[in-house]
């Protein structure tokens, strides 16, 4: 296989042209993507990018790595797995991700009834979360998500704390105590989060606890009329 030439390589100095050099590969920023709430093994990597081969998968990790976008490093304990994940570097990538998401989200040909992934799922929430003003004091949930273009799967976990300051969501290995859980497909989380269809019109999303403090939730983290994707 013939490499692309860089844009350096054609005496292009523009740090834009270094980044497409970088990150500009098909399904590179799209591997990023599933990195950026913490590190995958090579398995869960394609699973959770659908359509993507093991060669490819293969190339852009080690082009990624090469570039000290991500790290490959081996986790302790019993079976010793490998698991890729970004440098401190590569997860500023998520701004990056943000902006072009919000860019897209005016094309024409923007396929909005396409599924997501959890972690996209998630991102899209960070990008759009919003303090709680009116509550001064610290509000959880823990958010579980399976993915609906795929059966069978286990939930991803998600841990969200909202204070008058910040809402931060962030990827957990397993439930914790909050004062709400939810539970949901990625397809109906959608249509609450970016579709803006209530909860309570959606038979698919389980809420115990406060269901208030769910509905907090996605009132700081739906997507609004002057918002991107």
């Amino acid at each position: 296989m013939v490499s692309r030439r860089s844009y350096g390589s054609y005496n292009d100095g523009c740090a834009a042209a270094h980044a497409l050099d970088l990150i500009g590969e098909r399904w590179t920023m799209i591997v990023v993507r599933e990195l950026l709430l913490g590190p995958k093994r090579f398995a869960d990597l394609q699973r959770d990018v659908l359509g993507i081969g093991p060669g490819i998968l293969t190339r852009r990790l080690h082009e990624l790595t090469t570039h000290e976008v991500a790290v490959r490093r081996r986790l302790p304990g019993p079976g010793r797995a490998d698991v890729y994940e970004l440098t401190t570097w590569g997860r500023q990538l998520e701004v990056i991700n943000s902006a072009l998401s919000a860019w897209a989200v005016q094309s024409p040909s923007m396929p909005f009834d396409a599924d997501m992934s959890p972690d996209t799922l998630v991102l899209a929430m960070r990008a759009h979360a919003r303090p709680v003003a009116n509550h001064p004091d610290l509000r959880t949930v823990s958010l579980a998500l399976t993915d609906s273009r795929q059966e069978n799967l286990s939930p991803v976990h998600y841990h969200a704390a909202m204070t008058a300051d910040a809402t931060v969501i962030d990827r957990v290995t397993e439930p914790g105590l909050a004062d709400a859980a939810i539970a949901a497909s990625t397809r109906e989380w959608k249509a609450c989060i970016i579709g803006g269809t209530p909860i309570t019109r959606l038979p698919g999303i389980s809420v115990t606890g406060d269901t208030s403090i769910a509905e907090l939730l996605v009132a700081a983290t739906s997507l609004r009329s002057d918002d991107g994707v």
